[in-house]
């Protein structure tokens, strides 16, 4: 019980102690990216994707995010409930979809809210990415339904079951002018982000689900998350007006680790878009500035595997840092966003993370960042790699999406 209290104590001690200091960021050296376990220096792209990369991934799953497991038992059918040929005003068709999952005892519905632009004369782009409120929180039409998982994070009578509450997070007019359809989900259909809720995730269709204790390398939100991603773009590649070879993933503040985690392990995103994402996500951990590993990883549920909780105040001991989770992304291109005021996801360690990825993305004689010093503020940078910092505190603004529609036209060609 001592040892318990002592435990406990201690792990609140390294959560308190956020630093916010520039001068108080520790001297650091970051993990090689280009030298393997046994010493051998990448100099090819060949030699990165059979020798190092695969070493890489599998610090990430077995120590971070936590290990995908194996989904052929877990099937999916889809059920189109709605499609308005109107919306936006005449400017789009949105479909809403019901993902049903199920591994032959049990299932899971989920649904996915689908806004394609009408005035197409070709497949179109897609941006995937997951809400934090529910489809209706992202537009004002009432036809959007509910899913079944908010009302169990969500008690009646809450503000976000207003429709429209975060619609300032989803542009659905200037993205569809621009050409792109957008897929969405409310990322509590396929992981709950409450405590308790466990039993009503996807994780929980999987065998050996509920096993004690768990394994380190089990996987958890983020995981499932990035799992979930890959199965919207599944359906995607049955709907034919959209251009399944150009898909974008964007992913804000704990859905911009799931992004990342998901662009990392799934090919078809083409696009892979981090914003404010912080620590877990696009910030070097080693700089130990905004918020800690041990502050990250206590949050319930748990987002990260049990294995992660060894580095907990031990970011310098860590064998592995985000600049090579970014770079897991090569050749396929990935934007790193943050906000001046966000400091809580230390902007400067995003962009450090995204300018030490860049060697990887030069074996394949592509653009990365060139200087260690960051941009100035609405300054983006779009190359292979790309970054912009803007004013404002920790969301997702038309100014963000502007940019990520530029960076998105300037890899698929428009």
């Amino acid at each position: 019980m001592l040892i318990s209290m002592l435990t406990c104590a201690t792990l609140q001690a390294q959560q308190d102690q956020i630093n916010y200091d520039e001068s108080k960021v520790p001297d650091y050296v970051l993990p090689e990216l280009l030298v393997t376990s046994a010493g051998k220096t990448i100099t090819t792209a060949r030699q990165w994707e059979q020798l190092r990369r695969p070493e890489l991934l599998e610090l990430f799953a077995s120590q971070m995010y936590g290990r995908t497991p194996d989904d052929s038992g877990v099937g999916v059918s889809y059920e189109l409930l709605t499609e308005n040929t109107a919306a936006l005003g005449g400017k789009a068709t949105s479909k809403q979809v019901k993902l049903i999952f199920s591994n032959g005892q049990k299932k899971l519905e989920t649904l996915l809210l689908l806004v394609i632009p009408n005035n197409a004369t070709a497949k179109v782009p897609v941006f995937v990415g997951y809400n934090f409120k529910g489809n209706h929180s992202t537009m004002l039409d009432t036809t959007i339904l509910y899913s079944d998982n908010f009302a169990l994070v969500k008690e009646p009578g809450h503000p976000d079951w207003e429709r429209g509450c975060q619609a300032s997070r989803w542009p659905y007019e200037d993205i569809i002018d621009r050409g792109y359809a957008v897929a969405t989900m409310c990322y509590h259909d396929i992981f709950p982000d409450k405590p308790g809720l466990k039993d009503h995730s996807v994780v929980s269709l999987f065998k050996g689900y509920g096993a004690a204790p768990e394994a380190p390398d089990e996987w958890q939100a983020i995981g499932a998350w990035a799992w979930g991603s890959s199965r919207i773009v599944d359906y995607l590649a049955a709907e034919p007006r959209v251009d399944t070879g150009k898909i974008a993933i964007m992913g804000h503040s704990r859905q911009g680790k799931a992004a990342l985690w998901a662009g990392v392990q799934d090919t078809r995103f083409k696009v892979v878009i981090s914003n404010d994402s912080g620590e877990g996500g696009a910030a070097l951990s080693r700089r130990e500035y905004g918020e800690s590993i041990a502050r990250v990883s206590s949050i319930q549920p748990a987002w990260f595997c049990p294995a992660f909780n060894q580095y907990r105040g031990k970011e310098q001991e860590r064998p592995f840092d985000q600049h090579q989770l970014i770079a897991l992304v090569a050749p396929r291109a990935v934007y790193v966003a943050s906000a001046v005021e966000d400091r809580w996801a230390d902007p400067k360690g995003e962009y450090l993370a995204a300018y030490h990825a860049s060697p990887v993305y030069h074996l394949y004689g592509l653009k990365g960042l060139e200087s260690s010093e960051m941009p100035g503020l609405h300054a983006p940078i779009m190359k292979d790699i790309g970054y912009h910092i803007r004013a404002g505190k920790h969301d997702v603004t038309l100014y963000d999406w502007l940019r990520f529609l530029d960076f998105a036209d300037k890899h698929f060609g428009k």
